[in-house]
């Protein structure tokens, strides 16, 4: 997709809707897990964009034509600069994959709406993940778009799903989604983890110190 306008748009797209996000602290957590776990993911990728809780706009000259996805990953646009929100008749290309962090309050819309939005702009995967399981008894629900229209993805064996756009593989763990590079099996670690490990080697650090001094 690369639409070039053929006019000039004086059209105010909001960067805000002005609504509180009624979000519970473990989506938000789950929500900023994915965003900074797939940043990583992508972070020598020149040509790799990874947004979340942006405001998408579809259709030239109509700010009501948004959607606001949780996560998305668009290939083949450059990463700088930072956006405040993303055109799509802009940028040239639809996000290849797209999450949304669901509940019993978001899955009917996240579920019907957005999927059907979300197969029109060509966006080649949509995954669900439901981290208090209440919108059904599976956390990870994924559709593949064949043929114009959303497949459901088969999940693996232990549950987890794969995302073939992006090479990696989302996974149930005790505390979690967990992002998992598929190639290599590199498990992408959350903030607290990495600042566990941190302060345990500055720990190991000052023990060595203290034997050599």
């Amino acid at each position: 997709m690369h639409a070039i306008p053929l006019r000039h748009d004086e059209t105010f797209y909001p960067e805000s809707d002005s609504q509180p996000m009624g979000e519970t602290e473990i989506h938000r957590d789950e929500i900023i897990y994915l965003i900074e776990a797939f940043k990583r993911r992508f972070v020598d990728a020149a040509d790799v964009y990874v947004g979340g809780n942006l405001f998408l706009y579809f259709r030239q000259g109509d700010p009501a034509a948004v959607l606001c996805p949780d996560l998305m990953v668009v290939q083949g646009v450059p990463k700088k600069p930072r956006r405040r929100i993303f055109k799509l008749w802009e940028e040239g290309e639809a996000p290849c994959l797209v999450i949304e962090v669901t509940s019993d309050s978001t899955s009917s819309r996240d579920h019907e709406q957005k999927k059907t939005q979300y197969a029109r702009l060509g966006v080649e995967e949509y995954f669900l993940y439901d981290p208090l399981g209440d919108a059904s008894s599976a956390h990870l629900h994924g559709f593949r778009l064949v043929q114009g229209r959303y497949r459901r993805a088969a999940l693996e064996p232990d549950g987890s799903l794969v995302s073939h756009t992006t090479g990696v593989t989302l996974r149930m763990e005790e505390q979690g989604i967990r992002l998992v590079e598929t190639a290599t099996g590199r498990a992408f670690r959350r903030t607290e983890e990495l600042a566990a490990d941190l302060a345990t080697a500055e720990e190991e650090l000052s023990r060595l110190r203290r034997e050599l001094g």
